[in-house]
């Protein structure tokens, strides 16, 4: 048949070997543009001499799902088709493109950056051959005729190759990256070889080409027109993710020269600590698929450099490519901006996981041919770039034999590797035994098993020889703290881990961007949203931005969490604890304001020395003005001069500490950071309502009666039923206990048990207020209840004392008595209550200014804010519990003022509609505004994919007291 390459196991033919990606200034010609296209629903497409005069047209780079031909699909495990290697569905949509053009020259080389799964290339009716590898470079030689050429490239959407691109994205097809014709290269292909000595300070320099009689220039080395073959050692200023020092060099062979930048860096596992240029280094990164709302893996380099600039800006100094190559530009980038790089293969197996691993190609011989091409086209194209520090095998396609004699294609890979660039470290998740590889790599391991592998304590493997082997490894998280929805909780934790224990060198948040489609209907499309037989749903939208993206408040809680200078503040000094892994504190500024309940009252410049890198600094104090309510000082790290990724200005880091408490904020006490006070607070603890007892909530009844009203100061209460009326004159509905929060993507999730599904189980979404009791005594209101769900017979009791203050406010203690057997955290402890929709703007003073919760609070700070209704709501792709502000001295909200140390949640929607939205265009606002005012909420954790939360951030259901004050607001 004419596509028996579509079963073929051999990963292409009529190919050019692959070579590094660069640009010469021999003759070239773009593609891209606009080509002619049609699309067939099996893989026989057009004829090759088909009239395409009337076919529509396409824009090249792009994926055809996206241009309305077919629709996107998403899964992340499963195959969309049967799992029958090497065969694919007879039903294989087939685009056929077609392009005329004018050739500047006779002989040259056709290069496709990328093009999703396999395709075969035909030019003026002769056939080229065919390539897989989706997210790899391909290059056919080519003869042009004068005049008018004519280019044909089939593109299959399956094919054998699909089996091994299951890597929890979107299934996409199409020529998705660029197409360039090329002048046939006088220098084919090189290699840089510039290493760095950082006991000497001096670089060797030595390139690799086979191109006849090649000479190197590099002006500010001195080197001009020198033999490329060097090698040259001089005194260099070395490349690193912190100082990403390049050269420009020039490569110059037979007419043709190529410009090209070379960063000097050396890259060793040493002690088993991984080191660069001499150093430990520390990996603050994430994974980054190639995502673009509108144009998916098609990105150009205004969105190339857009992620980059703002990775730099919220601290992140190392992207995984996961899990492919990416795009040759953005490695370009990272080594202009400064990233460490681990750069993946395109290989991803996963979904054969579901079948037991039957079939697996990783331990087949008949696959070994593919994977030997994938790793050699990944190294090749991308050797010469200093960014790039480790090499990657793939990701989740599991392991090979373990059979003596067996056939382990992952092996094979790294032996040739090895071989081929023995300057890099090999990295693969995939096999535990680390038999292979140089780091012993893990996901989503818990706290408790991190701690144990830095202490080199793990589980011992059956094997001694291999369990000494990893046992001696540096430890990477390629993956952890699943950033899906509302989350992740816990990552002050794991750094701390990372900073303890020498071997535990950081890791890669999973993962950078939500994969949210633009959407007439749904805003942002995920899994689902077009009718797909199999998906997985939302989880393809678990980013640190969002799909335009906005940062998340997870990206900010990790922007803290990493910050390279740590500032810690005391009433009597300021330490600055240098994290860098090689720059000192010169390049920035740092300065200090005093702020009395959130207003400046004093400021000025902190004169820190250019403390090195593992370094600290302790300084006292300026002299503090005198001020009388609670007052913070905050001392900030920002650059002292603008960089390529962020002005003059931008804040890297900061810490704060309160130097004079007030009778107006219980909880709080002199000497307490930001942190700390928000976990004393009743919205932040997590370690259960029993043991912060500063939160007050009003509580009513079901079934109010028209018995009259009852007036207690401001207040104003249903006589009957206890139940509050008005308050300071504004309107107040449904004032009662809250154990319900809107389930997160964490919450939904997890390993091994969904604690949503315990709660529903529980009732927790539908819970019955019966009235127990209302007395009246003098000056003091109290309203007791029982708060249960049908068919259930636990139960938490609450009891309401309401009085007037002295001052003309309205206090409220809460208690709360568990009844039965619980067993289980619950969402929520607090009130919620119903406010006139003209409430527009909320005004606090505490935690902000965004959401946070007790195990995702880090970056929250105490001061003085104001946003309106709409501006407190996190839109998370998937709808779910956000917004939440802890740490609350004070609020107000339109009329009324609520005093106390609580966590506050304003909206326009119930919990409930919350819980049953779907996607953000679900949301409806309401002629209401709905408030929370908690004393705490369980912790967010990372269980959508990972561990669940702390035993620390837990909420037990426990008894309680707690307390607020209400007054209208002046």
């Amino acid at each position: 048949m004419l596509t028996d390459y579509l079963t073929a196991y051999r990963p292409g033919d009529g190919r050019r070997a692959p070579r590094a990606a660069f640009d010469s200034d021999g003759a070239r010609l773009s593609l891209n543009g606009r080509w002619r296209f049609r699309l067939s629903p099996t893989a026989e497409g057009q004829p090759v001499d088909a009239d395409f005069s009337s076919w529509d047209e396409l824009p090249v780079p792009s994926m055809w799902q996206l241009q309305g031909y077919g629709v996107p699909a998403y899964t992340n495990v499963n195959y969309p088709f049967p799992v029958e290697p090497p065969y694919v569905p007879d039903d294989n949509p087939t685009g056929d493109y077609r392009l005329e053009f004018e050739a500047p020259f006779e002989r040259g080389v056709l290069r496709f950056e990328g093009v999703d799964s396999c395709f075969k290339v035909w030019l003026n009716g002769e056939e080229l051959g065919w390539s897989t590898g989706s997210r790899l470079p391909s290059e056919f030689d080519v003869s042009l005729r004068p005049g008018r050429n004519v280019l044909a490239v089939r593109v299959h959407q399956w094919s054998a190759a699909s089996y091994l691109e299951d890597q929890d994205m979107w299934w996409l097809s199409g020529i998705f990256r660029d197409v360039t014709l090329l002048a046939t290269p006088v220098v084919n292909d090189f290699f840089v070889h510039a290493d760095y000595d950082h006991r000497t300070g001096n670089g060797t320099l030595a390139v690799e080409t086979g191109a006849p009689g090649a000479t190197l220039s590099v002006p500010e080395l001195g080197l001009s027109g020198v033999p490329a073959a060097g090698p040259y050692t001089l005194p260099v200023e070395p490349w690193s993710a912190e100082l990403p020092r390049l050269y420009d060099a020039e490569l110059s062979a037979g007419g043709e020269s190529v410009r090209f930048r070379i960063g000097f860096r050396t890259v060793a596992v040493e002690d088993g600590v991984i080191k660069v240029n001499g150093r430990r280094v520390l990996f603050r990164g994430v994974n980054r698929h190639e995502f673009h709302p509108e144009t998916g893996r098609t990105l150009d380099e205004a969105t190339m450099r857009a992620d980059i600039e703002l990775m730099k800006r919220h601290n992140v100094n190392a992207v995984r490519t996961s899990h492919y190559p990416p795009h040759p530009r953005f490695l370009e980038l990272c080594d202009e901006y400064g990233l460490w790089v681990i750069d993946e293969c395109d290989l991803e197996t996963h979904g054969f996981h579901p079948v037991g691993w039957r079939g697996n190609p990783s331990a087949d011989a008949r696959w070994r041919e593919p994977y030997l091409d994938r790793m050699a086209r990944m190294v090749e194209r991308d050797k010469n770039h200093a960014s790039v520090v480790i090499w990657s095998l793939g990701n989740e396609s599991g392991t090979g034999s373990k059979e003596p004699g067996g056939t382990d294609n992952l092996r094979a890979m790294a032996e040739w590797a090895r071989e081929r660039d023995p300057s890099r470290p090999l990295h693969y998740e995939g096999d535990w035994d680390s038999g292979y590889v140089d780091m012993y790599s893990r996901m989503y391991a818990g706290v408790e098993e991190v701690d144990a592998i830095g202490r080199r304590e793990e589980k011992p493997l059956d094997d001694p020889a291999l369990d000494e082997h990893r046992r001696g490894l540096p430890f990477v998280l390629c993956e952890y703290a699943h950033a899906m929805g509302n989350g992740p909780g816990g990552l002050s934790e794991y750094q701390e881990l990372f900073y303890r224990h020498e071997r535990c060198q950081g890791g890669f948040v999973w993962e950078w961007i939500d994969h949210g489609f633009s959407h007439e209907r749904y805003g942002w499309a995920y899994g689902g949203d077009y009718g797909e037989e199999l998906h997985d749903g939302n989880f393809v939208t678990d980013g640190l931005v969002f799909p335009d993206r906005t940062p998340s408040p997870g990206l900010v809680e990790f922007k803290k969490v990493i910050e390279p200078v740590r500032v810690t503040v005391s009433p009597e000094s300021v330490t600055v604890t240098n994290l860098h892994d090689f720059r000192d504190l010169s390049h920035l500024s740092f300065s200090w304001a005093v702020e009395e309940e959130g207003r400046e009252v004093a400021s000025g410049v902190l004169d820190v020395p250019e403390t090195g890198p593992d370094a600290s600094v302790t300084l006292p104090l300026p002299a503090l003005p005198e001020t009388a309510a609670e007052t913070w000082l905050t001392v900030r790290a920002a650059l002292a001069a603008g960089q390529p990724w962020a002005p003059a200005g931008h804040e890297i880091a900061w810490g704060q500490c309160q130097v004079r408490s007030a009778t107006a904020a219980p909880g709080a006490s002199a000497g307490a950071t930001a942190g700390e006070s928000a976990e004393a607070s009743a919205a932040t603890a997590g370690s259960g309502p029993a043991k912060a007892s500063t939160v007050a909530v009003a509580g009513t009844s079901e079934g109010a009666s028209a018995g009259g009203e009852l007036a207690v100061g401001p207040g104003v209460f249903d006589a009957a039923t206890g139940r509050p009326l008005r308050i300071g004159g504004v309107p107040v509905e449904d004032v009662r206990l809250d154990l319900w929060r809107a389930p997160t993507d964490n919450d939904l999730r997890g390993w091994p048990t969904q604690v949503a599904t315990e709660w529903r189980r529980a009732g927790l979404d539908r819970l019955h207020h019966r009235l127990l009791g209302v007395d009246r005594t003098a000056g003091e209101l109290v309203v007791r209840s029982r708060v249960a769900a049908a068919a259930q017979d636990r139960a938490m009791l609450a009891t309401y004392r309401w009085s007037a203050t002295g001052d003309g406010g309205l206090a409220l203690t809460l208690t709360t008595e568990p009844e039965g057997e619980w067993g289980f955290p619950i969402p929520r402890l607090g009130i919620r209550a119903t406010l006139p929709a003209s409430v527009d703007t909320v005004e606090w003073y505490g935690l902000g200014p965004g959401e946070a919760y007790s195990d995702s609070v880090q970056a929250a700070r105490v001061g003085r804010y104001a946003m309106s209704v709409d501006d407190l709501q996190t839109p998370y792709v998937f709808p779910q519990e956000n917004g939440h502000r802890p740490g609350v001295r004070w609020a107000e909200l339109g009329g009324l003022r609520v005093e106390g140390l609580f966590g506050l949640t304003v909206r326009r929607w119930t919990s409930e509609d919350l819980d049953a939205a779907r996607h953000l265009t679900d949301l409806v606002p309401r002629e209401a505004v709905y408030v929370n005012l908690d004393l705490a909420q369980q912790g967010l954790g990372t269980a959508s994919c990972g561990p669940g939360v702390l035993p620390r951030y837990d909420l037990p259901a426990e008894p309680a007291t707690f307390s607020l004050t209400f007054r209208s607001a002046v």
